[in-house]
């Protein structure tokens, strides 16, 4: 386990008090060994998952001033996600300051999207109760800066949900996906899927995965009015 010191150093804080910062990086299994109560991030977290949501939703206005409302509120659900914020967390391979207790390793942290996007957010709630939210903005940023300004507007559009509204305004029937072909090793397989409606396939689109070769046939579908 690293020092907290070092973890200042990697993210360029200079801590006013250490004790937020100390319970932002305890994982409540310790406290069994311990013997202790709440001497972990829970509570922090719910704070620092407001503050991102806010600067989230700040730089993702002031970034993309073309953006309507839905764009937006989807691009700030992606980056708020737990998968994301626990990537930010292994930027900086937040696991290997977490104190545990013995039943669980830094292995096991570093594998849990879970548990490290609650340290995250307790990093940042420990931020911005010590030194306000222009250092907790400034720090976020860092994160979320480069990943809102190359937004793929395409990773956030759910083309499976949009098609089968579009469907299901006009006719009762649904639209049914068919996985035709796959190619490639195991580690970087190529799916070809098709969507069919009342029978006919309407489209085909290909992905690395079945559910992005999914996305791909019903954007195509929507782009070429094939309902």
């Amino acid at each position: 386990m690293k020092s907290i010191e070092e973890l200042f150093d990697l993210i360029h804080i200079k801590p006013n008090n250490y004790d937020n910062y100390e319970l932002a990086l305890t994982h409540p299994s310790y406290n069994a060994d311990a013997n202790t109560k709440h001497i972990d991030y829970e509570k922090l977290e719910f704070v620092g998952d407001a503050v991102i949501g806010y600067v989230a939703a700040d730089l993702i206005y002031k970034i993309h001033p073309e953006m309507d409302q839905g764009t937006m509120s989807k691009l700030r659900s992606y980056l708020v996600k737990s998968k994301s914020l626990a990537n930010y967390a292994r930027k900086i391979s937040l696991s290997e300051y977490i104190k545990t207790g013995h039943s669980i390793s830094p292995k096991n942290i570093n594998q849990s999207d879970k548990i490290l996007e609650d340290v995250f957010e307790a990093l940042v709630a420990a931020v911005y109760l010590d030194l306000g939210m222009n250092r907790a903005y400034s720090y976020i940023k860092s994160f979320l800066y480069n990943d809102i300004k190359n937004a793929n507007i395409d990773l956030l559009t759910d083309y499976k949900t949009k098609l089968q509204e579009e469907v299901q305004s006009e006719h009762r029937n649904s639209v049914i996906y068919k996985t035709i072909d796959e190619k490639g090793p195991p580690h970087d397989k190529v799916f070809t899927v098709s969507v069919s409606f009342d029978g006919v396939v309407i489209a085909y689109g290909k992905g690395k995965s079945k559910k992005e070769a999914e996305e791909a046939a019903a954007k195509a579908a929507l782009e070429k009015g094939s309902i």
